[in-house]
């Protein structure tokens, strides 16, 4: 077993460790991906670390993003410099050292039409170059993310064939990241944590916070254990509210619809449709590695409860198809939609529209002692862990270096010119990196773990059996939802329940 693998057998032998007494330096709340960008920081400097996670790794807002990692052009359309330029920096990072395995540079196609005013061709143009400008600025190379351009309308049809070509006068095409799954950098992020001797504890829920410790319970046991520790950070996103109770959040929800491959006619390339009377939002259509597209995104307050796996509610998935159809000749209906989902943005409490608010984070100290992380997005997780870390350690007196995860690949990250040698089918290096090779063998010793799991899907058993043995999956749910994606469209995922039901429970035995 390597020191990153993550499975029920070394969160058994970590949970002992601390109901005897263990005592951590740093306990996480959260396994999402701040959570775990935190554990990480943490471990790399060398403190001990216990991460706890009510549910599994990625289990809220972090599986339900865009996937996009952005350069920080809205940030820099409001006037926010800082933090486009932030965001900039922390994308070149994760595309160029973090992770190039797990993230591709994608086009993005802005159609002009002859209703496009040549002022907002004008405006979209100009953000692009200055987000260019920033690309640059934060040192990402043009062969990573080329620059922007415009095209004519032949090349513009040539690259998204379903839009329609009345009326089309060309389009600006710029680039920007995405990641292949953001769930799998969550997982990427807790396993290399463990590597570096981080413990990372799913289904353990924290019932009870204060500066110095933690009380949780096993979810599977019923267990309650009181973990001491020199400091604790609460990063539940959302929910931090639940744990502490003077933040203030107003959580956004933003919808996404999956079209059937083939709806939408898009190739490789995503299109951003402008949303009328709105100057600088877009509904984009990003395609996806297995020939569906994502249509998104919603930007909504949420009141009330927030709840555990959210919902797209009918209005969202009108708006959605209705401003995606006027860029295309054949337009998009509920018959194109293979399934939704919504994520939720811990957005800090202000005046204003959700949309409006700003994206930037901040470290909290509670009157208890607890520092909460409130705000940010996807992109900039690395620098939220750094600045929290540096927090608790000011906060507790712990000793330990300044942060290193800006230069730290992942498990199974190589520079990117080397991921086309590694000797295993695409589709798994996009998704394992250097680890990949280790996931297609366990199909060649077992032919019966090369196979797909169903007609239709190029996942294999093995990556079943990977996911309980490497990735920390205790269930079928955590392997449909979250290690696979497959329940990301309800028929795939009851078309695999059975079989993978199987091989988890082969697979948990077979670790005892």
């Amino acid at each position: 077993m390597t020191p990153g693998s993550l499975n029920a057998l070394r969160r058994e032998r970590e949970l002992t460790a601390l109901a005897g007494g263990e005592r951590v330096d740093l306990v996480v709340v959260g396994g999402g991906v701040t959570g775990t960008g935190i554990a990480l920081d943490a471990a790399a400097r060398g403190l001990s670390v216990a991460l706890v996670e009510a549910y599994d790794l990625a289990y809220g807002t972090s599986r339900w993003s865009s996937k996009l990692v952005h350069g920080g052009l809205r940030y820099l359309a409001k006037g926010d410099l800082a933090l486009a330029h932030e965001s900039a920096v922390e994308r070149g990072i994760l595309m160029t050292r973090t992770a190039p395995h797990l993230t591709r540079a994608i086009p993005q196609l802005f159609p002009l039409y002859r209703k496009t005013s040549r002022g907002q061709q004008a405006f979209i143009m100009t953000g692009l170059v200055a987000g260019d400008g920033l690309r640059r600025a934060a040192g990402t190379r043009a062969s990573v993310l080329p620059r922007p351009r415009s095209i004519p309308a032949a090349e513009a049809l040539a690259l998204a064939p379903g839009l329609t070509p009345q009326g089309l006068r060309g389009a600006l095409l710029a680039y920007d990241g995405a990641l292949t799954d953001d769930a799998r950098l969550v997982v990427s992020l807790a396993r290399t944590a463990a590597s570096r001797g981080a413990k990372i504890l799913t289904k353990f829920e924290a019932l009870r916070l204060d500066a110095e410790s933690v009380l949780a319970r096993d979810r599977l046991t019923g267990q309650e254990i009181e973990i001491r520790t020199r400091q604790v950070i609460n990063a539940t996103g959302v929910w931090a509210g639940e744990l502490a109770e003077s933040v203030r959040l107003r959580p956004s929800r933003g919808s996404h619809l999956i079209l059937a491959s083939g709806a939408a006619r898009i190739g490789a390339t995503s299109v951003n449709v402008p949303v009328p009377g709105e100057n600088n939002r877009f509904v984009f259509l990003l395609p996806q590695p297995d020939g569906r597209v994502f249509v998104g995104v919603t930007d909504e307050p949420i009141d009330g409860a927030v709840p555990r796996v959210p919902s797209v509610p009918e209005s969202d998935v009108d708006f959605l198809l209705e401003v995606a159809s006027t860029a295309f000749t054949r337009p998009l209906t509920r018959a194109d939609v293979a399934g939704s989902f919504a994520g939720l943005r811990p957005l800090v409490e202000g005046g204003g529209r959700s949309a409006d608010l700003s994206r930037k984070h901040a470290v909290v100290t509670g009157a208890d002692g607890v520092l909460t992380v409130v705000g940010g997005k996807l992109t900039t997780y690395r620098k939220m862990a750094e600045d929290a870390v540096d927090t608790a350690l000011k906060r507790s007196g712990l000793l330990a270096g300044p942060s290193t995860t800006s230069r730290l690949p992942l498990l199974g990250a190589t520079p990117r010119d080397r991921l086309s040698i590694v000797d295993a089918p695409a589709r798994l290096v996009a998704k394992y990196g250097t680890e990949a090779p280790r996931v297609a063998a366990l199909g060649e010793v077992d032919p019966e773990l090369g196979l797909p799991l169903f007609d239709g899907t190029e996942i294999s058993a093995a990556e079943v059996v990977w996911a309980v043995r490497h990735e920390g999956a205790l269930d079928v749910e955590d392997v449909l939802e979250r290690r696979t994606r497959l329940g990301l469209v309800t028929p795939d995922a009851e078309a695999a329940r059975a079989r993978v039901r199987e091989l988890v429970g082969k697979s948990l035995a077979g670790l005892s």
